[in-house]
């Protein structure tokens, strides 16, 4: 009953209600290029490596964060947010003109700009929902903003796969582009007030060195951010071998949508359950949980069956949310208001950056290694992860925290 209840509080919010239909209209169009590139690039060139590549110029914008999350402090969030839109669905439209081996540099541009914006999009967008959704309702916004957007996973890579057979990558990119201006549209409609950021000197140098002290000196924050990092770092190098893992199952590059599809599954029930696990289990543990799950579920993909593949895409989707989820909701519960943009975005960058690494090396090692013993392997890395943050003793202040959390939470 509580579940359902917080739910529908949230829902019912004005701004968190059309936060996250923005949410679910952008990422449809994300998630079905975040697919189709792959499959164009491997189509036009045969290699695994270089549609991994595509994962990782979307990715490596992501360690200029600290630098990209002063914007969303220096100016007001609701406005940056449309603009960015706009911006995304004009930059679109040049995939267009992508058609053989030789242009596929536009597309790895396209897709390394597309990184930069949403590292600055992410940041304003949680800046405003911090700012205008009651603090006990965050880790349930967080979950269903998770739901929401992995979500579209269970919808978006067969779409795509199928709009990308019948009209090619373009088809994919005009479509990537509709979705961004309807979030415009969504944004537009929002009715929140926002004071315009006071005028601040060095705002790059000085916000760079706000956000990292704030995380390393906070005692809930630091663990859950070094244990993020190490996970996205094994994310990421198995993000780059899905391609020789639909291989090895005999498959055509298009079956990585169906196993994305099954991810999705995993990642909307996690993002369900996400508020009432955090006020029951803190913000540690229920990362320390998933961190778990992600490992038996990248090691099941070692497995060169079908249903072991799939088994493992529900497990990871379920798994990996959930560190994501805690840290997001720490960040916004811990973070004074004017600081929250650079924050969030240098947790991003502390968090995501080794996903960039991962995948890079995982680009390399797909083609030295065989996939199955980089699975194992991985498997491995993160369950010693997940016992490591769930075996640090909590400190007061953790205590403190998830006491607040639970004290706050409706009956």
């Amino acid at each position: 009953m509580t579940t359902r209840w917080t739910a529908v509080r949230v829902l019912r919010d004005r701004t968190a209600g059309r936060c996250l239909t923005a949410v679910v209209v952008s990422g449809f169009g994300t998630s079905a290029l975040w697919l189709a590139s792959g499959v164009w690039v491997k189509d036009l060139t045969g290699s695994d490596g270089l549609a991994a590549l595509c994962l990782l110029a979307m990715w490596a914008p992501t360690l200029a964060g600290p630098v990209l999350g002063t914007l969303p402090d220096r100016y007001r969030r609701r406005p940056l947010l449309i603009v960015l839109s706009m911006f995304m669905a004009v930059l679109l439209l040049t995939l267009c003109a992508v058609d053989t081996r030789e242009e596929l540099w536009l597309l790895y541009v396209v897709l390394f700009v597309y990184g930069a914006a949403g590292t600055v999009h992410d940041a304003a967008e949680s800046a405003l929902v911090a700012g205008a959704v009651d603090g006990s309702l965050l880790g349930d916004f967080n979950g269903l903003r998770m739901t929401a957007g992995e979500g579209m996973k269970l919808l978006a890579p067969p779409a795509g796969a199928g709009l990308y057979t019948a009209y090619g990558g373009p088809g994919v990119a005009l479509l990537d582009a509709a979705s961004f201006l309807a979030a415009a549209l969504v944004y537009v409609s929002l009715r929140v007030r926002e004071e315009r950021p006071a005028p601040r000197r060095c705002v790059v140098r000085g916000g760079t060195r706000e956000g990292v002290r704030h995380l390393w000196a906070d005692p809930v924050l630091r663990p859950l951010v070094l244990a993020g990092g190490a996970t996205m770092l094994c994310a990421g190098v198995n993000g780059a071998l899905v391609y020789a893992v639909v291989e090895g199952l005999g498959h055509s590059p298009a079956y990585a949508g169906v196993l994305y599809a099954v991810q999705g599954a995993g990642s909307v029930t996690v993002g369900l359950l996400s508020g009432p696990a955090l006020r029951r289990l803190g913000v540690r543990r229920f990362a320390a949980y998933g961190i778990a799950v992600l490992a038996g579920g990248v090691a099941l993909r070692a497995v060169p069956y079908d249903g072991s593949a799939w088994a493992g895409s529900v497990a990871i989707g379920a798994g990996l949310p959930a560190v994501l989820i805690a840290a997001l909701t720490g960040v916004q519960r811990r973070t004074p208001g004017p600081l929250l943009g650079r924050v969030t975005a240098t947790a991003d960058t502390l968090v995501f950056s080794p996903n960039v690494l991962g995948l890079a090396a995982g680009a390399v090692l797909v083609e030295l290694i065989d996939h199955r013993v980089q699975l194992v392997a991985l498997g491995a890395a993160l369950g010693v992860t997940a016992a490591m943050l769930l075996g640090q003793r909590p400190t007061s202040a953790d205590r403190t925290a998830a006491r607040s959390a639970s004290d706050a939470s409706p009956a």
